[in-house]
């Protein structure tokens, strides 16, 4: 798997974190960010898109590295694409570059556009994503089998670790510093099963 970051790379890694308000992507977002400050990278957060409230679209950057200069993702710039659902990884596809790793939730939602009638679902959405390479993650399945669909998010945050060269307990420690005190463990079960859900050759 390409884009692996270690703590002494020269050379700043971008995630590409996007879906829809209500699905959690700024807590995933923040997590990715104290995992990397922890293990002692320069970090740099920016929504490009605020439009938080349940149904508009959502997308943030995070830039990690020894040194971060800038907080812009130009297309063809960042090394992980994770899309909290097909539609919004169709639409933000042609920031990832090249060899980069493209992680989506297997689940289409209806954004706002598309519920009023401004934008209509793409045809053939998983078909195309796994032309492109992309690697689905039943999110919503695992997220119901630790315990609650809320923790969706953590699950696609867990495959996004599979991939990066942080250690898993440092995940961990920031997603119990992160969620309520009495939805620790199923969201520690979640994200180990986003963890499990890639295949060891694509980590």
């Amino acid at each position: 798997m390409s884009g692996q970051v270690t703590v002494n790379s020269d050379k700043a890694t971008t995630v590409l974190l996007v879906g829809v308000g209500g699905q959690g992507t700024i807590l995933a977002a923040d997590v990715l960010a104290k995992t990397a400050i922890a293990n002692g990278l320069q970090v740099k957060l920016s929504e490009i898109h605020g439009m938080a409230q349940r149904g508009g679209s959502v997308s943030t950057i995070v830039r990690l590295g020894a040194q971060v200069n800038s907080m812009v993702c130009d297309l063809g710039c960042a090394d992980y694409l994770l899309a909290f659902e097909t539609t919004e990884a169709l639409r933000n596809i042609s920031y990832l570059r090249t060899g980069g790793m493209l992680l989506v939730n297997d689940e289409a939602i209806k954004s706002q556009p598309v519920l009023t009638g401004r934008a209509h679902m793409p045809a053939r959405a998983r078909e195309r994503l796994t032309s492109m390479g992309a690697h689905l993650v039943p999110a919503s399945q695992l997220a119901e089998q630790a315990g609650s669909l809320k923790c969706a998010n953590v699950v696609l945050l867990g495959a996004l670790a599979a991939g990066m060269d942080f250690p898993l307990e440092s995940w961990e420690e920031q997603i119990r510093l992160k969620v309520p005190p009495k939805t620790i463990d199923m969201n520690i079960a979640a994200f180990r099963s986003g963890v499990a859900s890639v295949p060891h050759g694509q980590r």
